[in-house]
């Protein structure tokens, strides 16, 4: 049955959490667990399947990353060739990537192997990973399904199941991958089930998925929204860049996210910003993984000012510190729009949003 955020959790202590996570939390100086976290840790710890409505950037990973963790810990399995105990979906790889580094950085104390798979790269690690033996795989669809008609992984060992980002994964078409998917994983499971909306077909895919679950609404999806000072300054299309370049000049204290709609569009603005000076690049479908992955790691690490971005590339990207967000070219969509300017982490830093004939400032309350 749906609960709300629990408000009477204000620390991790609260849990019955084994030392070796309280340690790693407290190394990385997390003491209060945000609302997610609050309400479900608890529900999780006791194995309850768990329907989870939140949004970027308010904690889930870690939610479900701590006791996952401790379940392996009490498990004290050794892991099987091809036969993970926990399997981990996420719609993208940069997102598939966060997860695992999530699990590396509270499981620093515990022993335990790990892999993620996607596309993009070499199968050979991850096929040697997984044929050496893993605990833990955190995949996006199509990969894994390559690898499981190749034989290189089997789900006979699944224990526990996490579905992440659901409604992007639906956008992006792997429901029949996840169908796919589900038919093969154990009856008798864990499963874990994440989505930022909850539309009908996500709504659909959930009851088939869950059994006995807690759900827990922590942000519904037009809160965010909610929560923004929206300012409105028109502009002619031909002047949206000239405008840009002001508020970068002007209001941008930090690093800033610009979305647009098409790769080429993102490499055009990335051109003419680079004119002006400004440590900028970008990010889209249309790079390969490894530079990707060095570009985004050159924005975590402060090397670039500015990271230019299409929707799909940026899905799951969490910058601490970003002063603005900005929406150069609209998006498709409203949700869309949340997902954008949820890109921040948990306490956001003030956004912009020029579009084609407006811009628009959007400051956090």
């Amino acid at each position: 049955m749906p609960n709300s955020a629990s408000t009477a959790i204000e620390s991790f202590f609260q849990f019955d959490l084994i030392d070796p996570i309280q340690r790693a939390l407290h190394g990385e100086g997390y003491h209060r667990p945000t609302p997610i976290q609050a309400a479900a840790i608890g529900p999780l710890l006791e194995g309850r399947d768990l329907l989870g409505c939140a949004q970027t950037g308010t904690g889930k990973t870690a939610a479900f990353a701590i006791p996952i963790l401790q379940r392996l810990d009490a498990l004290q399995r050794r892991p099987r060739s091809k036969a993970p105990t926990v399997l981990v979906l996420s719609p993208t790889r940069e997102l598939a990537t966060q997860i695992a580094d999530s699990f590396s950085t509270y499981g620093k104390h515990i022993k335990f192997r790990m892999t993620t798979v996607f596309g993009g790269v070499s199968q050979g690690r991850q096929v040697h990973a997984l044929q050496r033996g893993v605990d833990i795989c955190v995949a996006t669809p199509g990969r894994l399904l390559d690898l499981f008609r190749q034989g290189c992984i089997c789900f006979d060992d699944i224990d526990t199941f996490v579905l992440d980002e659901a409604d992007r994964m639906l956008d992006m078409g792997f429901l029949p991958d996840l169908k796919r998917i589900l038919h093969e994983l154990p009856e008798q499971r864990h499963s874990l089930f994440f989505s930022a909306t909850m539309p009908p077909p996500v709504k659909k895919l959930a009851a088939g998925l869950l059994t006995d679950h807690v759900e827990v609404i922590v942000t519904p999806p037009s809160s965010t929204v909610d929560r923004i000072d929206q300012c409105l300054m028109m502009v002619q299309h031909a002047d949206k860049l000239k405008l840009l370049h002001h508020m970068l000049q002007t209001e941008a204290t930090g690093q800033v996210l610009i979305f647009t709609k098409t790769k080429r569009g993102a490499d055009r603005l990335v051109k003419q910003l680079v004119k002006s000076d400004l440590r900028c690049e970008a990010i889209h479908g249309g790079k390969t993984q490894s530079a990707r992955n060095r570009v985004l790691q050159a924005f975590k690490q402060g090397k670039l000012d500015i990271l230019v971005a299409t929707d799909l590339a940026a899905r799951g990207i969490d910058v601490e510190g970003l002063s603005h967000v900005i929406n150069f070219d609209m998006p498709h969509d409203p949700e869309s729009y949340v997902h954008r300017i949820g890109r921040t982490g948990p306490e956001p830093a003030p956004r912009a949003w020029p579009s084609r004939s407006a811009l628009r400032k959007n400051t956090m309350r």
